[in-house]
């Protein structure tokens, strides 16, 4: 829906009503309409106690993860997720709460065009940076203006590696400068100040732990360091179920 205010206030501030379930994901997933004063726009609700308990990723987490990676997104500048906050309070209960994109959902990675393939070199990277362990290919949106966006990132940011993706296409190859410059940037925003956690780590601290901040700065070393992206781990699985 077309809005002349920031998607952000709104998604923040505006009432909630549920519109429809999307049935095939793990856990509860709504399509709402946010609407404020005379404005309104579509999202995607994920109430926390609509999560499938996981083993490995502490309970009541998932929805907080998906709002780091937003985050995380902005602050390499790539603007890769649509926007998403964290909602104390909606129908049912906290969650987050992520802008609708408009999109053909027959068109996903494995149907991409070669074109389409070759713009992925960000998705990848920020998978490796946020630890992805879950990059099926229909969680990659083409909208009606051809941009590419990323969706669903509940099961992201584990201390552990956990990196499950469709997309290895660029193993081996060096990762393109501008990009290094931009995770080189991001780095440099997790390290503290003189006068303690910086702004970005702040912000993220209110999503994830400490050690999941750390982590994450790690990989961003990691890749600085290498240069190129990684090869797939030949030790564990790699590949989401299902993929698509």
């Amino acid at each position: 829906m077309v809005t002349n205010t920031d998607p952000l206030k709104i998604l923040s501030l505006g009432e909630i009503s549920i519109r429809g379930e999307f049935l095939w994901g793990s856990n509860y997933t709504f399509l709402s309409e946010v609407r404020l004063a005379d404005e309104q726009l579509l999202a995607v609700y994920k109430p926390t106690k609509g999560e499938r308990p996981l083993w490995d990723f502490p309970a009541n987490t998932l929805a907080k993860r998906e709002v780091a990676a937003y985050h995380v997104s902005q602050a390499l500048g790539w603007e890769l997720v649509p926007p998403t906050v964290y909602r104390k309070q909606g129908p049912l209960g906290a969650g987050s709460l992520q802008l609708y994109v408009e999109h053909d959902p027959e068109y996903h990675y494995f149907v991409f065009s070669s074109a389409d393939r070759q713009r992925l070199r960000p998705v990848v990277i920020f998978d490796i940076l946020i630890n992805n362990a879950d990059r099926k290919g229909s969680h990659i949106l083409r909208d009606a203006n051809d941009r590419l966006w990323l969706i669903d990132h509940g099961v992201c940011f584990h201390v552990e590696d956990k990196l499950r993706t469709v997309i290895w296409d660029f193993v081996g190859e060096q990762i393109p400068e501008a990009l290094c410059a931009d995770v080189t940037r991001f780095l440099e925003a997790l390290k503290p100040t003189k006068n303690g956690p910086s702004e970005l780590t702040q912000c993220l601290s209110a999503y994830l732990s400490r050690g999941e901040i750390r982590a994450l700065a790690m990989r961003a070393e990691r890749l600085i360091s290498s240069g190129r992206f990684p090869p797939p781990d030949p030790y564990r699985r790699v590949f989401p179920w299902p993929q698509v």
